[in-house]
Protein backbone atom coordinates (compact mmCIF):
# COMPACT_ATOMS: atom_id res chain seq x y z
CA UNK A 1 0.00 0.00 0.00
CA UNK A 2 1.34 3.28 -1.15
CA UNK A 3 1.60 6.05 1.69
CA UNK A 4 -0.79 9.03 1.75
CA UNK A 5 -0.22 10.55 4.49
CA UNK A 6 2.93 11.19 6.89
CA UNK A 7 2.91 11.87 10.93
CA UNK A 8 5.26 13.90 12.72
CA UNK A 9 6.22 13.98 16.57
CA UNK A 10 6.79 17.48 17.74
CA UNK A 11 9.42 17.23 20.80
CA UNK A 12 13.10 17.05 19.06
CA UNK A 13 11.26 16.63 15.61
CA UNK A 14 9.91 20.02 15.07
CA UNK A 15 11.22 21.74 18.08
CA UNK A 16 13.75 21.04 20.38
CA UNK A 17 13.34 19.76 24.01
CA UNK A 18 16.07 20.43 26.14
CA UNK A 19 14.82 20.46 29.74
CA UNK A 20 18.64 19.22 30.81
CA UNK A 21 20.49 21.97 28.48
CA UNK A 22 18.12 24.77 30.56
CA UNK A 23 18.57 23.53 33.77
CA UNK A 24 22.79 23.63 33.42
CA UNK A 25 22.56 26.89 32.32
CA UNK A 26 20.03 28.47 34.81
CA UNK A 27 22.22 26.56 38.18
CA UNK A 28 25.13 23.93 36.37
CA UNK A 29 25.33 20.42 35.36
CA UNK A 30 26.61 19.23 38.83
CA UNK A 31 23.07 20.93 40.68
CA UNK A 32 20.92 19.91 37.68
CA UNK A 33 21.60 16.18 37.96
CA UNK A 34 21.27 16.08 41.90
CA UNK A 35 17.65 17.81 41.26
CA UNK A 36 16.96 15.19 38.54
CA UNK A 37 17.97 12.34 40.71
CA UNK A 38 15.92 13.49 43.60
CA UNK A 39 12.87 14.92 41.79
CA UNK A 40 10.71 13.22 38.73
CA UNK A 41 10.30 16.21 36.92
CA UNK A 42 10.06 14.12 33.46
CA UNK A 43 7.20 11.62 35.65
CA UNK A 44 5.38 14.80 36.45
CA UNK A 45 5.71 16.55 32.48
CA UNK A 46 4.11 12.97 31.56
CA UNK A 47 1.08 13.59 33.81
CA UNK A 48 0.62 17.07 32.22
CA UNK A 49 1.02 15.11 29.21
CA UNK A 50 -1.86 12.77 30.28
CA UNK A 51 -4.14 15.71 30.79
CA UNK A 52 -3.39 16.60 34.60
CA UNK A 53 -3.09 20.60 34.61
CA UNK A 54 0.35 22.23 34.25
CA UNK A 55 0.61 24.70 36.82
CA UNK A 56 -0.96 22.66 39.73
CA UNK A 57 0.94 20.41 38.91
CA UNK A 58 4.01 21.47 38.50
CA UNK A 59 3.75 23.66 41.39
CA UNK A 60 2.48 21.16 43.48
CA UNK A 61 5.76 18.96 42.76
CA UNK A 62 7.44 22.42 44.17
CA UNK A 63 5.65 22.61 47.54
CA UNK A 64 6.79 19.10 48.32
CA UNK A 65 10.35 19.74 47.64
CA UNK A 66 11.02 22.81 49.21
CA UNK A 67 14.81 22.76 48.73
CA UNK A 68 14.34 22.61 45.05
CA UNK A 69 11.22 24.93 44.75
CA UNK A 70 12.57 27.85 42.91
CA UNK A 71 13.96 25.63 40.53
CA UNK A 72 11.24 23.05 39.62
CA UNK A 73 8.85 26.27 38.86
CA UNK A 74 10.87 26.96 36.26
CA UNK A 75 9.64 23.90 34.66
CA UNK A 76 6.34 25.85 34.35
CA UNK A 77 7.69 29.66 34.68
CA UNK A 78 10.11 29.18 31.70
CA UNK A 79 8.95 26.05 29.75
CA UNK A 80 8.91 27.66 26.36
CA UNK A 81 13.22 28.45 26.89
CA UNK A 82 13.04 24.51 27.16
CA UNK A 83 10.98 23.82 24.51
CA UNK A 84 13.74 26.01 21.92
CA UNK A 85 14.26 26.13 19.59
CA UNK A 86 12.29 25.36 16.74
CA UNK A 87 13.63 23.04 13.89
CA UNK A 88 13.40 24.88 10.78
CA UNK A 89 14.42 22.14 8.38
CA UNK A 90 11.81 20.24 9.41
CA UNK A 91 9.38 22.79 9.80
CA UNK A 92 9.91 23.24 5.89
CA UNK A 93 9.34 19.72 5.14
CA UNK A 94 6.38 19.79 6.84
CA UNK A 95 5.39 22.75 4.37
CA UNK A 96 6.45 21.11 1.47
CA UNK A 97 4.51 17.88 2.39
CA UNK A 98 1.46 19.61 2.28
CA UNK A 99 2.18 22.09 -0.65
CA UNK A 100 2.59 18.47 -2.46
CA UNK A 101 -0.91 17.65 -1.30
CA UNK A 102 0.49 15.00 1.16
CA UNK A 103 -2.11 15.12 4.37
CA UNK A 104 0.52 15.91 7.23
CA UNK A 105 -0.94 14.96 10.87
CA UNK A 106 0.88 15.16 14.29
CA UNK A 107 1.23 12.49 17.17
CA UNK A 108 2.43 14.08 20.10
CA UNK A 109 2.94 13.74 23.34
CA UNK A 110 1.97 17.31 25.14
CA UNK A 111 0.32 19.02 27.68
CA UNK A 112 -2.48 21.15 26.73
CA UNK A 113 -2.01 24.27 27.88
CA UNK A 114 1.57 23.84 26.59
CA UNK A 115 0.66 23.15 23.40
CA UNK A 116 -1.16 26.16 22.89
CA UNK A 117 2.34 28.52 24.19
CA UNK A 118 3.94 26.10 21.75
CA UNK A 119 1.41 26.52 18.83
CA UNK A 120 1.92 30.48 19.80
CA UNK A 121 5.47 30.59 19.36
CA UNK A 122 5.63 28.25 16.18
CA UNK A 123 3.16 28.82 13.89
CA UNK A 124 3.76 25.74 12.13
CA UNK A 125 2.88 23.95 14.68
CA UNK A 126 -0.47 25.09 13.32
CA UNK A 127 -0.51 23.88 10.10
CA UNK A 128 -0.96 20.11 9.96
CA UNK A 129 -4.74 18.24 8.61
CA UNK A 130 -5.01 17.21 12.08
CA UNK A 131 -3.39 16.87 14.95
CA UNK A 132 -3.38 14.13 17.69
CA UNK A 133 -2.51 15.83 21.62
CA UNK A 134 -2.07 13.38 24.30
CA UNK A 135 -3.62 15.79 26.77
CA UNK A 136 -6.80 15.90 24.51
CA UNK A 137 -6.99 12.11 24.34
CA UNK A 138 -5.89 11.01 27.55
CA UNK A 139 -3.84 8.29 26.50
CA UNK A 140 0.29 8.98 25.61
CA UNK A 141 3.23 7.29 23.47
CA UNK A 142 3.74 4.28 23.06
CA UNK A 143 0.18 2.97 24.81
CA UNK A 144 -1.31 1.48 21.59
CA UNK A 145 -4.94 3.19 22.00
CA UNK A 146 -3.44 6.49 20.87
CA UNK A 147 -2.27 5.57 17.55
CA UNK A 148 -5.72 3.51 17.09
CA UNK A 149 -7.05 7.40 18.00
CA UNK A 150 -5.30 8.96 14.87
CA UNK A 151 -6.33 5.66 12.32
CA UNK A 152 -10.14 5.97 14.08
CA UNK A 153 -9.45 10.09 13.31
CA UNK A 154 -8.37 10.39 10.20
CA UNK A 155 -9.96 7.36 8.28
CA UNK A 156 -6.34 6.11 7.16
CA UNK A 157 -5.14 2.41 7.43
CA UNK A 158 -1.82 1.98 9.23
CA UNK A 159 0.18 0.62 6.54
CA UNK A 160 -0.78 4.00 4.26
CA UNK A 161 1.15 5.73 7.76
CA UNK A 162 4.73 7.02 7.73
CA UNK A 163 5.64 8.08 10.85
CA UNK A 164 8.09 9.80 12.37
CA UNK A 165 9.16 10.14 15.66
CA UNK A 166 12.65 10.45 17.83
CA UNK A 167 11.57 7.34 20.96
CA UNK A 168 12.53 4.12 19.82
CA UNK A 169 9.59 2.73 21.78
CA UNK A 170 6.65 5.20 20.35
CA UNK A 171 8.87 4.17 16.45
CA UNK A 172 7.80 0.26 17.55
CA UNK A 173 4.51 1.03 18.89
CA UNK A 174 3.58 2.35 15.56
CA UNK A 175 5.57 -0.09 13.43
CA UNK A 176 3.73 -3.10 15.34
CA UNK A 177 0.27 -1.66 13.70
CA UNK A 178 1.78 -2.11 10.72
CA UNK A 179 2.97 1.89 9.81
CA UNK A 180 5.71 2.43 8.04
CA UNK A 181 8.27 4.33 10.55
CA UNK A 182 11.76 6.49 10.55
CA UNK A 183 13.48 7.04 13.73
CA UNK A 184 14.31 10.01 13.49
CA UNK A 185 17.97 11.83 13.83
CA UNK A 186 17.87 14.48 12.24
CA UNK A 187 16.21 16.39 9.56
CA UNK A 188 19.00 15.52 6.63
CA UNK A 189 17.57 11.88 7.14
CA UNK A 190 14.44 12.49 7.17
CA UNK A 191 14.56 14.48 4.48
CA UNK A 192 16.26 11.33 1.99
CA UNK A 193 13.33 9.45 3.73
CA UNK A 194 10.67 11.63 2.38
CA UNK A 195 12.53 11.95 -1.14
CA UNK A 196 13.41 7.97 -1.22
CA UNK A 197 9.84 7.52 -0.45
CA UNK A 198 8.60 9.59 -3.51
CA UNK A 199 6.94 11.92 -1.29
CA UNK A 200 8.97 14.79 -1.87
CA UNK A 201 12.08 15.86 -4.52
CA UNK A 202 15.28 16.65 -3.51
CA UNK A 203 14.40 20.16 -4.33
CA UNK A 204 11.67 20.24 -2.27
CA UNK A 205 13.47 18.58 0.43
CA UNK A 206 16.11 20.64 1.26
Amino acid sequence: MPITAVVFDIGRVLIEWEPERFYDNLIGEARRKALFAEVDLHGSNLDVDRGAPFRETIYTLADQHPDWSDEIRHWHDSWIQMASPGIPHSARLLRALRAKGVPVYALTNFGAETFVIAQTTYPFLREFDQTFVSAHLRCIKPDAEIYSELEAGTGRRPDELLFTDDKPENITAAAVRGWKTHLFDKPDTWAARLVAEGLLTEEEAR
